[in-house]
C-alpha cells in the first residue's frame, strides 16, 4: 500500500515469528542517525499504518519516522491462525526491537495502543515515552464497549465471512463505517481514506485479524495494568469518540496520574490523528518538545 504513503517514503520489512511485517520510512540518509519515533495503527476493519500517514511526515527532519503495518493488517503478513492478544504483545516487540537501537517513543492509537502499555509494562527498556490516542483494551473496569454484534452470529461458519464481506469489502461498507463510527464529522472524509481502508480490508486474509477484533478475542481490562506503567505518556482523547468515551480516559488517568496526562481534542472522533491532523501535529510537537 506504498501509494497511500506521503512522497519520498519507502516499503521496508522485518520478519518476526508470525511472519513479515511491512513497515513505512522516509528516503533520508540520515534517518538511522535520528531517534526512533514509531506509529502505530488500531484494529478495525481496513486498518493500516495509513491511520497516521496525515501526521508522521511532519516529524521526519527530526526523528527516524517507523510506521507499521502490524502483522495481519496493511501488506504486513496474514497468517491463518485465530490471533490472541500474545501476537501483538509479541510481535511489536520483536519489531522495535529489530528496527530500533536506541528505546523509542511510540505513537499508539486505540486497543493497540492499550496492548503498547501493556508492553511498556513487561518491556521498559524498549521504550522512551508513549504517546496514545483513546487507549481502551475494549473491556475496560469490566465493561465491553467494542462489540456491535452478537457473538453467537460471529462465530457462525459462513455467516462470518459474510459479515466481513458486506461490513468492509466495499466502498459503500466502509465509508459507512467511518461515518458512524470513526469521524465526528462525515464531512472530513476523502475518497483517499475510503481508498486506503478498503485496500487494506481487501488483502488476503484479511478476515483472519478482522474477525479475531470483531469478536473480542483481543479485549482485556486495561484498567488492571495501567497502574504499573512507569513510562512517561501522553493521552490524547477526541471528545467525540464511540465506543470509549472520554470518561474512560479520566478513569484511566486517575489511576495513574504520576506517569499519565491527558488532553482532550473538541470536535474529533476516535482517529483525531486522520480527522484533524494539523490539531494532533501540534500537541505532539509541544509533548515531544518537553522529552527530548
Amino acid at each position: 500500500m506504498l501509494q497511500f504513503q506521503p512522497p519520498n517514503f519507502v516499503q521496508q520489512a522485518v520478519d518476526t515469528s508470525l511472519g513479515k511485517m511491512v513497515y513505512y520510512s522516509p528516503v533520508t540518509s540520515l534517518e538511522r542517525q535520528l531517534p526512533p519515533l514509531i506509529f502505530l495503527h488500531s484494529f478495525g476493519g481496513g486498518a493500516s499504518a495509513y491511520e497516521w500517514s496525515k501526521v508522521y511526515p511532519a516529524f521526519t527532519n527530526n526523528y527516524r519516522v517507523i510506521a507499521p503495518d502490524l502483522i495481519g493488517w496493511g501488506e504486513s503478513d496474514h497468517p491463518v491462525r485465530d490471533y490472541g492478544i500474545d501476537d501483538y504483545l509479541t510481535t511489536i516487540a520483536e519489531f522495535i526491537s529489530q528496527v530500533c537501537r536506541l528505546p523509542a517513543i511510540v505513537v499508539a492509537s486505540s486497543l493497540t495502543a492499550a496492548l503498547t502499555i501493556r508492553l511498556a509494562i513487561d518491556r521498559p527498556d524498549l521504550f522512551k515515552a508513549l504517546v496514545l490516542v483513546s487507549p481502551s483494551g475494549f473491556d475496560d473496569f469490566g465493561q465491553g464497549a467494542g462489540r456491535r454484534i452478537p457473538l453467537q452470529v460471529i462465530n457462525t461458519p459462513l455467516i462470518d465471512r459474510l459479515i466481513y464481506t458486506l461490513g468492509a469489502e466495499n466502498e459503500i461498507a466502509v465509508r459507512n463505517f467511518l461515518e458512524r463510527f470513526l469521524f465526528a464529522n462525515p464531512r472530513r472524509i476523502s475518497p483517499e481514506i475510503v481508498q486506503a481502508y478498503l485496500a487494506s480490508a481487501q488483502q488476503p486474509n484479511a478476515i483472519y485479524a478482522a474477525l479475531a477484533f470483531l469478536r473480542g478475542d483481543l479485549y482485556f481490562d486495561l484498567s488492571l495494568y495501567i497502574q504499573r506503567l512507569t513510562t512517561p505518556t501522553f493521552m490524547l482523547w477526541g471528545e467525540s469518540a464511540q465506543f470509549t468515551d472520554i470518561k474512560l480516559g479520566r478513569r484511566l488517568t486517575q489511576l495513574n496520574p504520576s506517569s499519565i496526562k491527558l488532553q482532550s481534542i473538541f470536535g474529533a472522533g476516535v482517529l483525531p490523528h486522520l480527522e484533524m491532523p494539523e490539531v494532533v501535529i501540534g500537541l505532539l510537537e509541544f509533548y515531544l518538545s518537553n522529552i527530548t
